[in-house]
């Protein structure tokens, strides 16, 4: 296998990039950016740590972030499997990345910058939902923000198909990985109601 080892290299390989392209980027939120995050109610959050790279999606019953000023967002961190691979990275290495997307919109929005976490009461408090709150908020001061091609999503065709009928359940998956040793039958069966209790 070859391999690309420099960026002259890499270069080499591609064109210039369209004059849009490099134009899109902003540094901080603009109207029409605004717009599009505040509608999107899915993110993927990607961060940095000692011990690599970590993915994790994001979504809300609503806007996914909340803008505090042009150039800062916030993102509730809202209970998950408390494993808290994202939050020991911001931690330890505040850069972030966010991917906004919208069903329907082949369109995605992504920023780049950095994070802290807060436990801040006050911020805290405006995450309310269902007399509970976050037990902290990433705090992502942009350093920039644009769009992406849309020809991924397009070639996906991610919003125009389902393919998950013959996917194995997380209960099965559990069963696999573990060789038998996880009751993946009962944790399929007790999933919904579970999940119902403790969306946030």
């Amino acid at each position: 296998m070859r391999i690309v080892k420099d960026i002259p290299a890499l270069e080499a390989l591609y064109g210039t990039p369209g004059e849009a392209s490099l134009r899109k980027v902003a540094p901080c939120l603009t109207p029409t950016y605004r717009k599009w995050i505040i509608t999107s109610r899915f993110c993927i959050l990607t961060t940095v740590g000692p011990d690599g790279t970590d993915g994790s999606p994001r979504g809300d019953d609503g806007p996914v972030v909340r803008e505090l000023a042009p150039q800062t967002l916030a993102l509730p961190d809202w209970r998950g499997n408390q494993r808290l691979d994202s939050l020991r990275n911001i931690v330890v290495d505040g850069r972030v990345s966010l991917m906004f997307m919208v069903p329907g919109s082949n369109t995605v929005v992504r920023v780049n910058g950095s994070a802290v976490l807060s436990d801040d009461p006050e911020l805290v408090g405006q995450f309310e939902q269902k007399g509970r709150h976050p037990a902290t908020v990433i705090v992502v001061r942009i350093a920039e923000v644009y769009t992406q091609c849309a020809r991924a999503l397009i070639r996906a065709g991610l919003w125009s198909r389902d393919d998950s009928a013959e996917l194995p359940s997380v209960g099965e998956i559990m069963t696999d990985v573990t060789n038998g040793d996880f009751d993946g039958v009962t944790y399929d069966a007790d999933w919904a109601a579970r999940a119902a209790k403790t969306m946030w």
